[in-house]
């Protein structure tokens, strides 16, 4: 069989890496504060007493916009109901939509959902004053909520979601595969689509370039477009005076999806790759391929599960409230997508601009690479005879110091390499005490740090590990991982429980179902045979 890194290397048609679903906020900045809020309600607006009665007024006008806006412009509007899938039902008004390629909006969709929503009290001591002092606060509360699904000629189907109650919030969702093949629509270039991505393109370079430029101006662009289409809260006097939105990420998805030239080749991949790692990579520790430390005062969960729902396979790995996923998409191509769902996980901004843009794209395009790097260098990690020979023999650095052999079933070089060929070390490195946590609970001995100073000495000697440069962490090698790979597999795979078969104390009923304890059992019989029957009588 084929093993899945060649498959990976030989049997894809199409690579293409794009940024995929986008998950945005619009916010008015100048709503955030109390202060903003008042002065707002009492110089803007002209209410004489600021109070949160004064935004269920203007909530109430908007509502009555929205209704009018649906009616002038023939919209249907249909009530969500709790637990109903509103992709669903906005599909079909979606897909004619497409069809006509017109700029419109082709459903609105109302709910009552909780939101976070400005309130108002009477200052105590002051409920029955004719004018009182207000105290505000922020409040979670159900109120009316609107979901605009429109059909853009340059970003596809979106949908636009607000409410009717201050701050007006805006939820704003874009995927920039859809955004991709408008523009590939105006070339033109012929393709095939997979869903929300690509099965083949004539122009595979082309694709790509378009896939690079996809930016903030292109989403700023959208939203400046269909704000001042759309109804709203804010008045045009409101706009000059400057309560205006910003945008700010809420989930960015990077993809990479690498389209299989037969489905087979992709089930055989997926599922090698899968079987593979069980053992190898420690999956419960993939999270750190995010260049993200994790410790016991980190938040979150930090875990790999593999989805075995239905057919395909599904691997998810977490990281804090971010995560990668990577499934059989379609029966036909890998797809890898790292969900970004809180920038400051990674020290990112918020805001939507270039230098936030580039640096979460450049986050997902990484944690992908990584981690479909580090599952093909797996695949054949085997050095050659030489390598193995310098890697368990002593031997002397160039600069003339003695490096110990790192001898092949040595219980304690064996824990060593299991323990860092996790992929939780591949891009952040491990420290002396990670090393002695993990490789004593594999030795199930004392493991101090002083061996593991020891050990490490050897492993930078022999070139398997570097000293990251200002740090006390270390980092794998290329050869470490190969020779790391390899000492595992062999070790747990092979020798273990083939030394286990061919155990002498081994019971005859559990030695017959095993082949290799049959076979061996077969050939220990006629060589005591043979022997008895040449041997010289004294």
């Amino acid at each position: 069989m084929t093993d899945y890194g060649t498959l990976l290397r030989d049997h894809v048609t199409l690579r293409c890496r794009c940024i995929d679903r986008i998950f945005l906020q619009a916010y008015a900045p100048k709503l955030q504060a109390v202060g903003d809020v008042c002065t707002f309600l009492r110089w803007q607006r002209k209410f004489p007493i600021p109070s949160s009665a004064a935004f269920g007024k203007i909530g109430e006008q908007y509502i009555k916009a929205v209704h009018q806006f649906a009616k002038s412009n023939g919209i249907p509007m249909v009530h969500f109901e709790k637990g109903q899938d509103k992709e669903e039902t906005a599909r079909p008004y979606l897909e004619a939509a497409a069809r006509e390629g017109k700029d419109r909006v082709v459903l609105i969709g109302t709910a009552q959902e909780k939101a976070s929503v400005w309130r108002s009290w009477p200052r105590k001591g002051q409920e029955k004053a004719r004018h009182p002092h207000m105290d505000w606060g922020r409040e979670m509360a159900f109120i009316s909520h609107f979901y605009f699904y429109v059909w853009d000629s340059e970003w596809g189907k979106t949908f636009w979601k607000t409410n009717a109650y201050a701050p007006w919030p805006i939820w704003l969702w874009l995927n920039g595969h859809e955004w991709a093949k408008r523009q590939l629509d105006k070339w033109p270039i012929p393709y095939q689509a997979l869903d929300n991505g690509f099965l083949s393109c004539q122009d595979a370079a082309a694709l790509q370039k378009i896939c690079d430029d996809l930016g903030p101006d292109a989403v700023r662009s959208f939203f400046a477009r269909w704000l001042a289409r759309l109804p709203s809260p804010f008045t045009e006097a409101d706009i000059k005076a400057g309560y205006g939105y910003d945008l700010a990420f809420r989930q960015f998805e990077v993809s990479d999806t690498c389209v299989f030239d037969r489905p087979q080749a992709g089930r055989m991949w997926f599922e090698g790759v899968i079987r593979d790692h069980l053992d190898v990579g420690r999956p419960d520790q993939i999270a750190l391929i995010f260049h993200r430390r994790v410790n016991c005062r980190t938040p979150g969960r930090f875990r790999t599960r593999v989805i075995t729902e239905g057919v395909d396979p599904t691997l998810c790995c977490y990281y804090r409230s971010s995560r990668i996923k990577q499934y059989f998409k379609e029966g036909r191509a890998l797809r890898t997508e790292t969900v970004i769902c809180d920038t400051h996980d990674f020290d990112i901004g918020r805001r939507v601009c270039a230098q936030n843009w580039n640096a979460l794209r450049a986050v997902g395009q990484s944690a992908n690479r990584c981690l479909c790097d580090a599952e093909a260098a797996d695949a054949q990690p085997a050095p050659d005879v030489a390598t193995f020979c310098q890697v368990t023999r002593p031997s002397t650095t160039n600069d003339g110091l003695y490096a110990p052999g790192l001898r092949f079933g040595e219980q304690r070089v064996m824990a060593i390499l299991a323990a860092l060929v996790g992929f939780c070390y591949l891009i952040k490195g491990f420290t002396n005490v990670q090393l002695v946590e993990r490789a004593g609970a594999l030795l199930q001995l004392s493991y101090t740090s002083r061996q593991a100073t020891y050990d490490l000495r050897r492993l930078k000697r022999k070139g398997l590990i570097d000293r990251i440069a200002g740090t006390h962490r270390y980092q794998l090698t290329s050869l470490g991982r190969r020779v790391a790979v390899l000492f595992t597999k062999t070790y747990c795979r092979v020798l273990a429980p083939g030394l286990t078969a061919l155990d002498p104390r081994l019971p005859e009923d559990v030695a017959a179902r095993n082949p290799l304890s049959t076979a061996w059992r077969s050939l220990q019989k006629a060589l005591d045979d043979f022997v008895d029957t040449k041997m010289i009588a004294a």
